[in-house]
């Protein structure tokens, strides 16, 4: 496919303003503390929603500072692309609720549950869009409140997950000189059960035995998903740079799904690039999931990491298992 259809016009990113630290979980009175979470994960603090903040008006708020970097209005907006494992309601779509907010009346709505894939999921599928020429202006989100779906006494995932949204504007290319090169994503259910919700959907609605059995909530098994998300990552970074006939080398800056530091090492050893070429900050946002890559993007552009004429690789590895990946030059 000849490429590049489509670009990042935009992002922008929004979090609760609620702090939560390595301290705080500790004196939850869970077996753990700052130094051994920061061992095995990076992570030194997260954002946990209060007060009434939603996964929609996170999204919405991440989404105006997007469109307004980019100088979009709300009637430009031909689709909105949610992804998320963590919506507001299981009906309707939360990327509907979000359109409403925005007033963006004339953009079909949907959300994608690709886990941590979920953002890359869904630039690849506004670029599709694009190409097609069933848009020229899309709106892709990713945005999770991973803190109602975790069980706070269970210390293998609640010291990982966070809230977040992040969201990116793509619009359609006019010069060809900057855009999306590239792009990769798989799927595997086979190992669906690795990193799941059992409870709450139509196979096992909820009942009171859901909620004694804590079935809701979400369950990982740690060991294998990190042997699973090394592997998957190594290949989604390999058939990105090989698409876009690139090495290593041409790359300014990797941005990984922020999961914990020893995935984001191992994906960057494997992909041939040096830690001070890649972007980290899951010791501040924890993993956002869907949200974790438009959050890390935006903090990168702000920072000055992202500049104009930058050739940046993307990765995730997600829930389902789905893994995905972008080459995108700015």
């Amino acid at each position: 496919m000849k490429r590049p259809f489509a670009y990042i016009a935009g992002t922008g990113h929004s979090v609760p303003k609620n702090v939560m630290t390595n301290d705080d979980i500790t004196a939850m009175g869970l077996e753990t503390n700052d130094d051994w979470i920061i061992e095995r994960t990076g992570i030194r603090q997260r954002h946990i929603a209060k007060d009434g903040e939603s996964l929609a008006s996170l999204s919405a708020e991440a989404s105006r500072q997007a469109m307004a970097r980019a100088g979009v209005q709300p009637g430009e907006i031909d689709a909105i692309i949610l992804g998320t494992v963590s919506p507001d309601h299981l009906l309707p779509a939360t990327a509907v609720e979000v359109q409403h907010l925005l007033g963006c009346s004339r953009a079909v709505a949907f959300d994608i549950g690709a886990a941590c894939s979920g953002f890359l999921y869904g630039v690849i599928v506004a670029e599709s869009l694009i190409a097609n020429g069933s848009a020229e202006t899309v709106l892709v989100i990713g945005a999770e409140k991973l803190s109602a779906i975790v069980d706070w006494t269970d210390r293998n995932t609640c010291i990982l997950f966070a809230d977040g949204a992040g969201a990116a504007i793509v619009r359609r290319t006019r010069t060809g000189q900057k855009g999306i090169l590239s792009s990769f994503m798989r799927s595997d259910g086979a190992l669906a059960e690795l990193l799941w919700r059992p409870a709450g959907g139509g196979a096992e609605p909820f009942t009171p035995d859901t909620f004694e059995s804590k079935r809701q909530y979400v369950r990982m098994a740690g060991r294998d998903v990190f042997k699973h998300a090394v592997r998957s990552m190594a290949e989604a970074t390999d058939r990105a740079l090989d698409a876009a006939k690139l090495t290593a080398a041409d790359i300014d800056l990797l941005i990984p799904h922020q999961a914990n530091i020893r995935i984001i090492e191992a994906t960057a050893k494997n992909a041939g690039i040096s830690m001070d070429r890649v972007f980290v900050n899951v010791d501040r946002f924890g993993n956002t999931s869907a949200a974790s890559i438009p959050i890390a993007l935006s903090d990168a552009i702000e920072q000055g990491r992202v500049k104009e004429g930058m050739t940046v690789l993307f990765a995730a590895f997600g829930a389902g298992f789905t893994w995905g990946s972008l080459v995108v030059r700015f």
